[in-house]
């Protein structure tokens, strides 16, 4: 059985690309592996949400993770703050951890480049705080999109770093958990990038069907004339066709692609429809568990009790190797 670690951060509404890059393969996962599931509140940070919607925003994607399938019988639901093990793991690890290195990430050089202005030691440490989630239950698979990869490669580099200097086995060096596939990435409606709050780019779990549509139908795409290169906004509206249409859909309109007859029109209209049967059945199921406010609490407190159980024991025998000793 397989010890398996993801989160999402708690910036607001899940949209389609957490749905398809992450919350289904969750929901296989929990069927069969040792699973951890969490909100990541704290790495929301980097983006300094304020203090009056951050609360708001874990109970939303709590309720969220619920609706979508998780099932806090089979796996653990939890918060990354109730875990205040892994504040302290971070002060640690982040001591194996080199700033040239840290610079380098492809995600620490986009965010510097779209946010000058707020670039803050978490945003540059954003790596570790996300390999000591990983490594603080000795995950040894981590579900994970495209994009982030680079960050699950440092994750093994500092487990191995870990193991290296101390001269011990502790930590795994966990793996991509894709099912045997590619790992998804789901891109935006702007024509170029993946699917992400920040772009403002995404479609939600919350969109009612008015808003879907809307959004959909100013989708970025081309001219339609015919091409022996698909553009880049028209790629990304069939990557989205892809994951919510049948293969018989995505062929036709395909062909009519291929053949110079494509009605962008048309196929948005074909993909909002398919994209509503596939959400808004969710929003409903959010709406009625957000009503429920002692079952959240309920969900939060027992995932809470279950991740620090492992957390503090994992922290423990890591500051013993590491030469912490109470007398």
């Amino acid at each position: 059985m397989e010890t398996v670690v993801s989160g999402i951060r708690s910036t607001g509404n899940l949209h389609l690309g957490n749905y398809y890059g992450a919350l289904k393969n969750f929901i296989k996962m929990q069927e069969s592996n040792r699973c951890l599931f969490f909100i990541a509140d704290l790495h929301s940070l980097t983006t300094h949400p304020t203090a009056e919607n951050l609360h708001g925003n874990v109970q939303q994607v709590l309720a969220e993770y619920l609706a979508s399938g998780l099932d806090p019988e089979k796996a653990t639901i939890f918060v990354q703050s109730d875990i205040p093990e892994v504040s302290e793991m971070y002060v640690l690890l982040n001591m194996l951890a080199y700033i040239g290195e840290l610079e380098r990430t492809a995600s620490f050089k986009e965010k510097v480049r779209k946010h000058p202005h707020n670039v803050n030691a978490g945003l540059l440490t954003y790596p570790v705080l996300m390999a000591v989630d990983i490594l603080i239950h000795k995950a040894t698979k981590v579900p994970v999109g495209k994009d982030q990869e680079q960050h699950l490669e440092m994750t093994r580099v500092y487990a191995r770093r870990f193991n290296n200097m101390y001269n011990t086995p502790f930590f795994p060096e966990p793996d991509a958990y894709n099912f045997g596939s590619e790992l998804i990435k789901i891109p935006g409606l702007d024509g170029s990038g993946k699917m992400g709050k920040s772009e403002g780019n995404g479609l939600y779990l919350m969109d009612d069907e008015a808003t879907i549509r809307k959004k959909v139908k100013k989708a970025v795409t081309d001219t339609g004339e015919k091409s022996d290169e698909m553009s880049e906004p028209v790629k990304n509206l069939f990557a989205i066709l892809n994951v919510v249409s049948t293969p018989e859909v995505v062929n036709h309109y395909k062909e009519a692609y291929a053949a110079g007859a494509i009605r962008y029109g048309d196929m948005k209209n074909q993909l909002a429809d398919d994209i509503c049967k596939v959400t808004l059945p969710i929003r409903e199921r959010i709406l009625d568990i957000t009503k429920d406010g002692q079952y959240l609490y309920k969900v939060r407190k027992i995932g809470a009790e279950k991740a620090r159980e492992s957390a503090a024991k994992n922290l423990v025998e890591m500051k013993k190797i590491m030469g912490f000793k109470l007398l």
